[in-house]
């Protein structure tokens, strides 16, 4: 493993280049290696030092920073630092690691470069055992109190959650259940792999999708949207199922 992640910088504003830089120096296992303000000025560097960790700009003239992505060979983790949430979806796409929104703390720079840092670690193998040990079953159903009756919900069968101001409506194929309980507690009961909170009013479970267009998602025949609050750890959550 490497003690340190190399990393430069693409970004045409002076102040971005600047509290970036304030924070690599800060991270003990960052070390910069460059600081360019666009695209085609750090193409050439690039491709010569071949970082580990690529802080990206998107809207840049001349060249914007999802254009370049592609033509990166080999191509570093990239981190996007852009003011605007509606390139989360295509970031995805491109199979970037992270999205900083603008204007970012250093407390949230680190929870995502340190993420980064632990992934290059190798894991130890796992002891080899004589005895066999049942894998832990997955949680098949909840129990929900609905009216004067505790009412048994399989897991699989939810497509999504909407809420209903002190209310839950739990969708599934065959009914609608309404619940008096909160996200967080309903959250607490679901498996975390499997749903994921996309709306101040909205659950849905990942499996059901069916596609994602334009920060919403179709699951049967409803239209859900993605808000900006949620998208960026729903959109983390599809990529690396954490």
């Amino acid at each position: 493993m490497k003690e340190k992640l190399s990393c430069c910088i693409i970004e045409d504003e002076y102040l971005a280049q600047e509290i970036l830089e304030e924070y690599i120096r800060k991270v003990p296992f960052l070390e910069l290696k460059g600081t360019y303000m666009s695209p085609l000025e750090a193409a050439a560097p690039l491709q010569a030092d071949q970082p580990d960790l690529l802080f990206l700009d998107i809207n840049m003239p001349d060249l914007d920073g999802l254009s370049f992505i592609p033509m990166l060979n080999p191509k570093p983790l990239i981190v996007l630092t852009t003011a605007y949430d509606q390139y989360a979806l295509k970031a995805y796409d491109l199979e970037v690691r992270d999205y900083l929104l603008k204007p970012f703390t250093f407390e949230r720079f680190y929870k995502a470069v340190l993420r980064l840092y632990q992934e290059q670690i190798p894991r130890p193998a796992p002891e080899k055992r004589e005895e066999k040990t049942e894998a832990k079953p997955e949680q098949e159903y909840i129990f929900l109190k609905v009216g004067h009756r505790i009412q048994k919900v399989a897991t699989r069968d939810i497509l999504f959650v909407e809420g209903m101001k002190d209310y839950l409506r739990i969708h599934t194929r065959e009914e609608k259940i309404m619940t008096l309980l909160s996200f967080a507690k309903l959250e607490e009961l679901l498996p975390s792999q499997e749903f994921a909170r996309v709306h101040r009013s909205f659950l849905v479970a990942i499996d059901k999708i069916d596609h994602i267009e334009k920060n919403r998602i179709q699951i049967a025949d409803q239209l859900i949207p993605i808000s900006d609050t949620y998208a960026e750890g729903f959109y983390k959550l599809l990529r690396t199922g954490q």
